[in-house]
């Protein structure tokens, strides 16, 4: 997870939610807060450590579990950069020039800086470093995935078999949270809903979702509605299909909307109420990051010697 500004609804349904769900299941599981990723976006110190401390926060509350899983801060983790530069002197330029999400960034006006063209490397570093075998992504994250393995296989070419190759687990599952404007909840389009942010926000952001022209008794189709696409993630099925036919029947936009409100404070009343908890054991967060870092260092430091060994970066001369 970024750690760039206030994770919303759709981070919680689009990726906390079913990436917890390998918790257990997996040998291992890797669960991080990519703070030196979020250095291409997020330049004041500030805002950083807020962030950084935010993001640790809301994945614990929402059930992240360090029992069961690493977790820890990127940049806690020196060989993540060490193989990033490693990565690099191999990538093909036109492999990153074909990344998507750099073209996106920047015609959404963010910096074309190095950081940003060569964040897929970092990327790979953050997926080889674990001998990650499975990555689970939705759709729009499977090229980074897929630049990752060829830049594993480029290395291996070059310099022996060092990587294992990481598969893609597209999550067809994974909901693409609507925004309160329709478009994809995305902090680009503030269009959001905060998880945890002061009760009136939240409010504000649900009644403030873009409705059409259609009068209080007229009927809705829900399956174009905005509310009920960000509602329904927050019933079981059969609550869902029951509010889906009141909106047939006429339920007025502003009734809907009120709903929507509070189940969404339901919904995350135990979470909130963990978030609370947590956020005054200040020294639980350092020693969870810290514990989760030094487990992630036991492993990437066996990586790094194979890498190492391999281009002739430690090791005997023959």
């Amino acid at each position: 997870m970024q750690p760039s500004g206030q994770l919303h609804l759709g981070n919680y349904f689009g990726s906390m939610h079913p990436n917890m769900e390998w918790m257990g299941k997996a040998e291992s599981s890797f669960y991080f807060i990519v703070d030196l990723h979020a250095l291409t976006t997020v330049q004041n110190p500030d805002d950083l450590r807020r962030f950084r401390r935010d993001a640790l926060l809301d994945y614990l509350a929402c059930g992240l579990d360090p029992e069961k899983a690493t977790v820890f801060f990127q940049s806690d983790v020196p060989e993540h950069c060490e193989l990033a530069w490693i990565l690099s002197t191999v990538t093909p330029m036109g492999l990153l020039e074909r990344a998507v999400s750099y073209k996106e960034k920047v015609e959404k006006g963010i910096a074309a800086t190095v950081g940003l063209f060569t964040y897929p490397v970092l990327m790979a570093a953050d997926i080889l470093l674990y001998d990650t075998t499975v990555v689970p992504v939705g759709k729009d994250q499977k090229q980074h995935v897929e630049m990752t393995r060829d830049i594993a296989m480029k290395f291996n070419h070059t310099f022996g078999e060092t990587f294992v190759i990481p598969e893609p687990q597209i999550q067809e599952a994974v909901a693409v949270v609507p925004g309160t404007d329709g478009q994809k909840m995305s902090k680009s389009y503030g269009n959001t809903i905060p998880l945890f942010g002061a009760e009136k926000a939240i409010e504000k952001a649900i009644m403030g979702i873009v409705t059409d022209s259609k009068g209080p008794s007229d009927p809705k189709d829900p399956e174009t509605c905005t509310i009920y696409r960000i509602h329904k993630l927050l019933l079981p099925p059969k609550e869902a299909e029951t509010l889906a036919e009141e909106y047939r029947a006429g339920i007025p936009y502003g009734e809907a909307k009120k709903r929507l409100a509070q189940t969404y404070k339901d919904f995350f009343a135990p979470m909130r109420a963990k978030r609370e908890t947590l956020l005054a054991k200040p020294s639980l967060l350092d020693d969870i990051a810290a514990q989760g870092a030094a487990k992630a260092r036991a492993v990437a430091s066996r990586t790094m010697e194979r890498a190492r060994e391999a281009t002739g970066l430690s090791g005997k001369a023959k």
